[in-house]
Formats: structure tokens, C-alpha cells, sequence
């Protein structure tokens, strides 16, 4: 398993550096994007962003507006959060998460770059976090499988470490839903 990690921890958010300081074209956006998120890719033929995904988040109004057809630093970085939130949120639950980020950034009483300073911080912990919970979760099944069944049979391994995860990925999802509605009932008051 200690590959299939590496490979996991092989994928990391558009750092600041690598975002140019002056607006870029859709295609640059694109372009950018595709260089960084290569790696989180589980086939060639996936796409990581494409002119209809921003256009969506545009109309959405998931997105700042966009001024003259360009895209700022401010928008590259709104789209790394959203590329990372599509995987699990709806795009629902991904417009309540931002809406108040995008507010206060329209306000400037809060700089996207520290918010996202602090994000990719986390990101860092948080896959610390999941290579020891992995590490547990395998020692755990191997222990448990051999015990519990006398012939040892590696896709079954594989099948309940499979199902392990995907339930710890549902725990985390459920409690993000559930953060999400508290933030949707706190905007619903003001």
C-alpha cells in the first residue's frame, strides 16, 4: 500500500509561485491547472478543468467576477478550492462554502492567498494524518483476517480495506454536509 500513498501524496494544490502575478485567458487557466493537477489524475483522459467547468462556476457565482475575459490570482486560487471540494460537494454545498469566502474577499476584509496559505498547510498534516491511519487500518485487517479466516486470501484484504475506506470517506463527507448546512443556516439568519 505504501506506493498507492506515495502516489496519493504525489498530487499537491497550484502553489502560490506558480500562479503568474498578471491575469491569464481561460486556455493559460486551463494549461496552469493541467501542469499542477496532473498527478491527481486516475486516467489520461480525465479532465482537471475545461472552458465549460469555469464557465459554470462562473454563472454560478462560485467565481469573483471576471474582468476583460482574464483571470486573476484571486479566481486560480477560488478554482484550486473547487477542484479539491467537487470531488466530494455538490456544487450547491460548494457555492455555500465559498459564498461568504468570496464576500468578504469582494470586501477585502480577508486575502484569499492567506486563506489558502493556511489551506495547503493543512493539506500537509492532513495526508501525515492519513498515511497513519492507513498504516492502522492495514495493520489492523491483517491482524484481524488472520485470525478470523484460516486461509489467507489477499483480495479479500484488499476488498475490506476498500470498504474501510470508502466508510471513513463517507464519515468525512457526512460531517462536511453537516458543517456546510450549519454555515447555510448561519447566512439564512443574517
Amino acid at each position: 500500500m505504501m506506493e498507492k500513498q506515495e502516489k496519493i501524496r504525489q498530487g499537491k494544490p497550484i502553489r502560490m509561485e506558480d500562479i503568474p502575478s498578471i491575469a491569464l485567458y481561460m486556455d493559460q487557466v486551463i494549461q496552469l491547472f493541467e501542469q499542477n493537477y496532473h498527478s491527481y489524475k486516475r486516467n489520461e483522459d480525465e479532465k482537471i478543468l475545461t472552458k465549460t467547468m469555469i464557465n459554470n462556476y462562473a454563472k454560478g457565482k462560485l467565481l469573483p467576477p471576471i474582468k476583460n475575459k482574464r483571470y486573476s490570482k484571486e479566481h486560480i486560487l477560488t478554482m484550486s478550492l473547487i477542484y479539491q471540494l467537487k470531488g466530494i460537494l455538490s456544487i450547491q454545498d460548494i457555492k455555500t462554502t465559498l459564498e461568504s469566502l468570496n464576500e468578504e474577499v469582494q470586501k477585502e476584509g480577508v486575502n484569499i492567498e492567506d486563506v489558502y496559505d493556511m489551506y495547503v498547510d493543512m493539506i500537509n498534516e492532513n495526508e501525515e494524518q492519513f498515511n497513519e491511519n492507513v498504516d492502522w487500518m492495514e495493520k489492523s485487517i491483517a491482524e484481524n483476517y488472520n485470525e478470523k479466516i484460516p486461509q489467507p486470501n489477499n483480495e479479500m484484504k484488499e476488498v475490506l480495506m476498500i470498504n474501510s475506506l470508502v466508510h471513513m470517506s463517507n464519515l468525512y463527507r457526512r460531517l462536511a454536509e453537516a458543517k456546510i448546512d450549519s454555515l447555510s443556516r448561519e447566512e439564512d439568519r443574517k
